[in-house]
């Protein structure tokens, strides 16, 4: 098995090796050691919006491939569940939708929607029965705001992941954004998932690769600032730009902050822009293919359709571009290592780092 080492000081680490990307190993060991670990998202809490819902869904489908239910109880309880029966292994649900309990349809087994086994038929002969493995698996659940996460051996408390933006963007509203479904859209990246988030991670390349964003972003004024789990581009606009009107006991007050760029190990990322919310998924499908899920969330009736369909768009397929071309470079035989920008790449160097935690633990 591969050990991954990132020095602590970036002016002397060098970044992952090129064999990384192309490892089908590594790949694999990144489902257990790091997926299974951390946080993923579901989706806004009205999946499940009035009692006695049931939402079943994969979890990162292709990848983990953890078939999970989302119930909401008589008493407006949210409960994250496995969706396999625990007498055979049938799914429970199989769509969507309002009911008032749970049962599988193979052999007839009964859950509450906490959960909880209620009955079943043709068991009476049977010795200790029933026992806590006949009730389904609680799935350790969290609520954001109206984001809704799990995660299957949780490596640390959702805080620990999403409690920066809190801390940081305090007064924005955010239980009032709206999914806006016309404009969200799923991309196909022909690149392993890790490349795409070292490119997300880093503004260096913006003059070089994205002309339309360059013209809206002060790349003189662009910062990094990492956290634990999670690490903050600030992007500041060009004068005249659009940019937040930040209330004074903001810590950024006196900026012209056009974007605030959140990463959140290992594969989401939360855009915040003045018109609303830019949710990034990157969904692991093979080691050379990647799914990126765009959900736009907006305030209220906020006109994002034609900036969303312009610029990030176009922004995206640059992105895509890039990555992709990237992914044939590191197969040379030719590459081996980088260095990182100690001003510019320290978003990559700490999702380095911790990627090689994770996988030597």
């Amino acid at each position: 098995m591969t050990k991954y080492t990132i020095a602590e000081n970036i002016a002397e680490a060098q970044t992952l090796p090129g064999t990384f990307y192309t490892d089908a190993e590594a790949f694999v060991r990144t489902r257990d050691a790091i997926f299974s670990r951390t946080w993923q998202w579901i989706g806004e809490e009205n999946l499940v919006r009035n009692a006695g819902q049931v939402y079943p869904f994969q979890l990162l489908d292709g990848f983990l491939e953890e078939p999970l239910l989302l119930t909401r109880d008589e008493e407006h309880k949210i409960h994250c569940l496995s969706n396999v029966c625990t007498h055979r292994g049938n799914l429970v649900a199989d769509h969507p939708g309002q009911v008032k309990g749970l049962r599988c349809r193979y052999h007839g087994k009964r859950f509450g929607l906490d959960g909880c086994f209620k009955g079943m038929p043709e068991f009476k002969e049977a010795k200790n029965f029933p026992t806590e493995a006949d009730h389904l698996p609680k799935v350790p659940f969290k609520q954001w705001h109206n984001f809704l996460f799990t995660a299957f051996d949780p490596i640390a408390p959702l805080d620990s992941f999403l409690g920066e933006i809190d801390k940081r963007l305090f007064w924005l509203p955010l239980d009032e954004l709206i999914y806006v479904p016309k404009i969200s859209r799923d991309y196909l990246v022909k690149a392993n998932w890790a490349l795409y988030c070292d490119n997300y991670l880093e503004g260096f390349h913006v003059p070089f690769v994205h002309e339309a964003l360059g013209n809206l972003l002060d790349y003189g004024n662009y910062t990094t600032e990492v956290y634990e789990y999670c690490n903050l581009q600030l992007g500041i606009a060009k004068k005249g730009e659009p940019c937040f009107d930040l209330p004074k006991d903001s810590p950024d007050y006196g900026k012209d902050v056009a974007a605030y760029y959140y990463w959140v190990f290992p594969n989401l990322m939360f855009n915040f822009y003045p018109w609303g919310l830019s949710v990034n998924i990157v969904k692991p499908i093979s080691l050379n293919l990647t799914k990126v899920a765009f959900l736009t969330f907006a305030y209220g009736d906020a006109p994002v359709e034609d900036l969303v369909g312009s610029v990030l768009d176009k922004t995206e397929r640059e992105d895509e571009e890039v990555v992709e071309s990237v992914q044939k470079g590191v197969r040379s035989r030719f590459y081996d290592r980088g260095r990182y920008s100690p001003k510019m790449e320290k978003g990559v160097h700490h999702f380095h780092r911790l990627l090689t935690q994770f996988l030597n633990q």
